[in-house]
């Protein structure tokens, strides 16, 4: 199919690039340090810290998942790439869900950021760039960001960057001992812009 997503995306602060295996030892510390921060936003499986070896292979997975076209998971550094800061990813999805590349129609954003470095833009900062980089493979006909509404600080992004609330759902909770979740998704049109 010959998607072109790069392997690396820099913009004024922020360098892109998938995961490696070598980031799990000082992405264990952000995890275990954001836990509560993170828990409640994102899948446990993402936000629970893994051992070292674990996660390892997780981010390993990730990098294959990312050469092969499948999702692009890219760990959002500093432009020195001294400092992890979180997560942007994005995803082919379907009116129904997540599916494999040549099944979609649309992509999803997704994103974290570790509890220290929120309120200074990065986020925004790296949804700019991967909207830029999903309206340039000419693959997708819009864009989804789905967020908590409780999540005032995720919800804020796709508002600030001009993606409209499409709908939002009340979904069940994960567990009898949470809370259920109240789903937007907020869309932003790219069919004007497919060449």
């Amino acid at each position: 199919m010959g998607l072109v997503v790069p392997i690396e995306i820099r913009t004024e602060r922020l360098s892109l690039r998938p995961w490696r295996a070598e980031d799990a030892q000082a992405l264990h510390g952000i995890l275990v340090a954001n836990y509560e921060h993170l828990a409640p936003w994102i899948p446990a499986r993402v936000a629970t810290p893994a051992i070292v070896p674990l996660l390892a292979e997780r981010l390993a997975a990730f990098g294959a998942e990312f050469e092969a076209d499948r999702e692009w998971r890219f760990a959002m550094l500093t432009s020195d790439e001294r400092t992890i800061l979180g997560e942007v990813d994005l995803f082919p999805r379907s009116a129904t869900g997540r599916v494999a590349l040549p099944d979609a129609d649309r992509a999803e954003i997704g994103y974290w950021i570790r509890a220290d470095e929120t309120g200074r833009g990065f986020v925004t900062e790296a949804v700019v760039a991967i909207v830029d980089v999903a309206r340039r493979t000419g693959r997708f006909n819009h864009l989804e960001i789905r967020c908590d509404a409780r999540n005032a600080p995720s919800a804020a992004v796709p508002r600030r960057l001009g993606f409209e609330l499409a709908t939002t759902t009340d979904e069940p909770p994960a567990s009898p001992d949470s809370a259920g979740v109240q789903l937007q998704i907020w869309n932003l049109d790219l069919s004007n812009s497919l060449t």
